[in-house]
């Protein structure tokens, strides 16, 4: 077995090595496809468009919805929207206040995904709540693999410390 001398190991060593610009690059470019799939998910809704809000999960996707009700599977989750966004969220919009991700693995992240809802039943009416998303990224692209959704407009402020 050939030994390599100190000179030709340190030509050799960075080859062997992870490079962490391209680790970091990797992940910025995931934030931003992660960011962009969010504001297409409040574009639909602001659509009132289900079936694109649909396309953005996977196809056994879990969705719970404000009152805690669970729907397994694209189709039931986008006839959910469909009906949602007909009757009660009708004139409703939607935008995100805030977005926190946060990468579980290469290929899985958390997203708390804070918003605010103007018009969602009562006009002029101000609602603000959270959705947590667990997303996969496949070979092309990432999707939600599980969304849950809060309503925070009702939880009492907490006391002050």
């Amino acid at each position: 077995m050939p030994v390599l001398s100190p000179f030709a190991l340190s030509l050799a060593l960075p080859a062997l090595l992870p490079i962490r610009g391209a680790a970091h690059s990797d992940q910025q470019s995931d934030e931003e496809s992660i960011r962009s799939l969010v504001d297409h998910l409040i574009a639909a809704w602001n659509r009132h468009d289900a079936h694109a809000v649909a396309a953005l999960f996977s196809s056994d996707a879990e969705f719970t919805n404000g009152l805690g009700s669970t729907l397994s599977g694209r189709a039931p989750i986008e006839r959910f929207h469909a009906q949602c966004l007909a009757i009660l969220f009708q004139n409703s919009r939607l935008e995100s206040t805030a977005i926190r991700t946060r990468f579980l693995r290469s290929d899985v992240a958390s997203i708390d995904v804070h918003w605010q809802m103007t018009d969602a039943g009562t006009p002029n009416e101000l609602r603000h709540g959270m959705i947590s998303l667990i997303m996969l990224r496949d070979v092309e692209h990432w999707e939600i693999a599980v969304m849950h959704n809060v309503d925070l407009s009702a939880v009492p402020a907490a006391p002050a410390a």
